[in-house]
């Protein structure tokens, strides 16, 4: 959100602490205002709804993950530094604040609405580069396995269980030191089961 200016950054964060306190049904654009210190048409200039703002917050938080994911697997190159390399590519989505806030309003919301779960699963496809990544290494033989997809989403669930899922439930986020051990050892739990 740092890339955020001025009002409509006052906006989107008054707008988190709303959705994350109220929900999407219980939250008002009067309480937006208020908590982001702006007038009622200000908002309204920048977010002609409530499904608007909503959706802003969404696309930020997306711009994010794309941003983040583009790690991908160099034939030849040791696979524990790129392992490394793609455990950061979430670690640094996860050790960052701002993310961390909108994660904890999305995941409210996309628990009260399943249709809502049901997009962000197709929009947000973060996955997707995790499978490329492990399909390229185990085609390069850098791993010993036969189901990419399955090796990527133990890799991700070794992370999360411990850097997100704990953090989504309290206010709190892991330092970037906590996460260094915690990518080293997911690391050596992969290659512990799948290394050469």
């Amino acid at each position: 959100m740092s890339e955020l200016s001025g009002k409509r950054r006052q906006i989107i964060e008054g707008a988190v602490a709303e959705f994350q306190e109220h929900g999407f049904s219980g939250v008002s654009m009067d309480r937006v205002a208020a908590r982001a210190n702006v007038s009622k048409r200000t908002v309204y200039n920048h977010f002609d709804s409530k499904e608007a703002l909503f959706r802003a917050i969404l696309d930020i938080m997306l711009e994010a993950c794309s941003e983040a994911f583009t790690v991908s697997y160099i034939p030849g190159e040791p696979i524990q530094d790129q392992l490394v390399k793609l455990g950061w590519a979430e670690g640094q989505l996860l050790t960052s604040r701002d993310f961390m806030k909108l994660a904890r309003m999305v995941v409210g919301e996309t628990m009260r609405d399943p249709d809502l779960a049901a997009e962000m699963n197709r929009k947000m496809d973060h996955m997707s580069m995790f499978n490329r990544f492990m399909e390229a290494a185990i085609a390069d033989t850098a791993l010993d396995a036969e189901n990419a997809e399955l090796v990527a989403t133990q890799f991700v669930g070794l992370i999360k269980a411990q850097a997100f899922w704990p953090m989504v439930f309290s206010d709190d986020i892991i330092s970037r030191e906590e996460m260094d051990v915690l990518i080293d050892d997911s690391v050596d739990m992969i290659l512990s089961r799948y290394g050469k």
